[in-house]
């Protein structure tokens, strides 16, 4: 059988980040550069997503300000994810090519652009393009998908744990960046609070600037060697294209997709629904910040259980904890209860984005050796439009029925689905790795 030639073979790598290049300063480096290394991946995934969860916020004051429905409105959180998702095998393909500075730069420019135009949107198309479309290539050059191709190279053990870190950042976000702009709507317009922080996230491109990116883009010099000796053994690598023709790859797409589909019917929707149904705005915005807190907790939680256990209890457990929250919110629609509203966030909260990690872990244990930036970036397009549609069928399903129970109980079927899924897929049950395709 011929042998396939690694991608790397036929391209010189790029310059400092040749697996024989070791400097004597890299074979072991300092406590502090792992400490950085792990705070920075948790900086960009606060900022990327906090910045746009917090169009939670900003729905109800541009919605009656453009004067749109609730379902046009929520349509610019629909593109924003399927952006993300369409986009996110383009971050995966600059981590792993050009690396961190270049992937995080760019990330933090369209994020800030993003942001700096929406503040001058005076048509629903102009917000559409600012708030949804750069903010959604914005956001997919700061998550999961540059954090998990950048551990990889430095930690092999305890994955689980390593992965929740950067994604508890997804609550450190939420809580404090839309609390935030709820607090400062309470004093400017939407459009200037949507400018203020396009000017903030712009000021952070000075730490691209200072950090050793390129030295965390290298990766370890044990995974420097293991992937000179693949390449030089001529054996196949794993990429997007192959990793495709597996069962184990459009199961991980399957949990990711039905997971976003529930979560995102519900996040963009919670705000709006709370103050519908008489909670002060203020303490709506500050229960949605809560559940982004709880869900460091959570993710940190799950991270480490699904070490000590299995990642099957895992996403058994996060996915029933998660549905306890949304029937929670369900019955806030018949018996506005502070009482309810608590059961939500803690239930919804604690277990939110706990899937995210395991299937950071999953990509480089079912696809080992393999880019995992580019593939964790095919895979994440099922998270935008998993994330898309369910933010735009439960503002459709709102508008229908003048309320929001068929939107929740919509997602409530989404999220079980993707539970049937984990367990249905052998790949995902005895975490073996897939079969190589010829």
């Amino acid at each position: 059988m011929q042998k396939l030639i690694h991608p790397d073979q036929l391209r010189p790598p790029p310059s400092g980040t040749g697996p024989n290049e070791i400097q004597p300063s890299q074979v072991r480096p300092a406590a502090d550069f792992f400490i950085v290394l792990v705070g920075l991946t948790f900086l960009m995934n606060a900022i990327g997503r906090g910045a746009t969860e917090s169009f939670a916020v900003f729905l109800l004051p541009v919605e009656r300000d453009l004067q749109t429905t609730r379902s046009e409105i929520a349509m610019t959180y629909s593109i924003y994810m399927i952006v993300h998702g369409l986009t996110a095998p383009i971050a995966g393909q600059l981590i792993d090519r050009l690396g961190a500075r270049v992937t995080y730069a760019t990330g933090l420019t369209f994020l800030a652009m993003s942001n700096f135009l929406a503040g001058y949107s005076t048509e629903l198309w102009h917000y559409y393009l600012a708030a949804g479309v750069l903010s959604g290539f914005g956001a997919a050059c700061l998550g999961m998908i540059v954090a998990s191709a950048l551990l990889s190279r430095w930690f092999t053990k305890g994955m689980g744990f390593m992965m929740a870190l950067p994604s508890a950042a997804v609550g450190g976000g939420m809580l404090v960046v839309p609390p935030l702009v709820q607090l400062t709507l309470e004093h400017y317009s939407w459009r200037e609070t949507h400018q203020m922080l396009g000017i903030l996230i712009a000021a952070l491109l000075a730490f691209v600037i200072v950090l050793p990116l390129g030295r965390m883009t290298r990766g370890s010099v044990d995974w420097r060697r293991m992937r000179a000796a693949h390449v030089a053994s001529g054996a196949q690598s794993w990429t997007a294209l192959r990793a495709m023709r597996t069962g184990a790859f459009w199961a991980l797409f399957g949990l990711y997709f039905f997971t976003s589909v529930a979560a995102y019917a519900v996040l963009p929707h919670s705000v709006a629904f709370l103050v519908e149904k008489g909670f002060d705005k203020v303490w709506a915005a500050s229960a949605f910040g809560i559940t982004g807190a709880l869900s460091v907790i959570g993710i940190l939680l799950m991270g480490w259980f699904s070490d000590y256990a299995s990642r099957l209890a895992s996403v058994t457990i996060s996915k029933f904890v998660t549905l306890t929250g949304i029937i929670c919110l369900v019955f806030v629609s018949w018996y506005p209860s502070w009482i309810l509203v608590y059961g939500f966030v803690l239930c919804f909260g604690l277990m939110q984005g706990a899937r995210g990690p395991i299937i950071a872990v999953m990509v480089s244990i079912l696809f080992r050796g393999g880019s995992v930036g580019t593939i964790f970036g095919a895979l994440a397009l099922g998270l935008g439009l998993g994330a898309g549609a369910g933010s735009w069928i439960s503002g459709e399903l709102h508008d229908r029925t003048g309320n929001y129970e068929a939107s929740f109980i919509f997602a409530a079927v989404a999220s079980f689905t993707g539970l049937a899924i984990y367990w249905l897929s052998t790949s995902l049950r005895t975490e073996k790795p897939a079969p190589m395709p010829f």
